[in-house]
């Protein structure tokens, strides 16, 4: 089993940046589908994780059809604010890969997409007053229910402290 976090279109580097380094503590593996509004070298992407790129597994698509032809078999969770189902409320499997889908910051994932896969779109609760949570925000509170139901493994449970030591 692994947990695969697919940004389509991202717009915004830090975000991109951030969520990279949110997959690097977890082992998540990070999917790309371009067009993206920045470059991979792009200054701000590599200061929000730049100290963990190297420890990240990237896969990069060239569109959101070339990714979803080369994962037509998997288990696709589609994360928006249009969704019906609370990505709590969601039991997601440990014998197989899954993958959490992330559209862009401004539009969301394509409602042609969403309209297709009724059961798979997941909603994270928000007050209905705002428009949406930030996208690095989401991804990782996405990503910790999953190794939360996973019970968080290959994962350091305990931390230690640097003066004292815990009895």
């Amino acid at each position: 089993m692994s947990l695969n976090i697919v940004l389509c279109e991202p717009q915004i580097p830090q975000n991109t940046g951030n969520i990279s380094r949110t997959c690097a503590v977890t082992g998540a593996k990070l999917h790309l589908i371009h067009p993206f509004g920045f470059t991979i070298t792009d200054k701000q992407l590599k200061r929000a994780g730049l100290d963990y790129w190297d420890k990240l597994d990237i896969t990069e698509y060239e569109s959101l059809s070339d990714f979803l032809q080369k994962h037509e078999n998997d288990r696709i969770y589609l994360f928006t604010t249009k969704g019906r189902l609370r990505h709590s409320d969601v039991q997601y499997p440990q014998d197989s890969d899954i993958y959490l889908m992330f559209g862009r910051e401004d539009a969301g994932l394509p409602e042609e997409l969403l309209f297709a896969h009724p059961e798979s779109c997941l909603r994270i609760p928000m007050r209905p007053t705002l428009r949406s949570l930030n996208l690095s925000n989401s991804v990782a509170i996405a990503a910790y229910e999953v190794l939360r139901q996973w019970d968080y493994p290959e994962l350091e449970a305990q931390g230690n402290l640097t003066k004292f030591e815990w009895e």
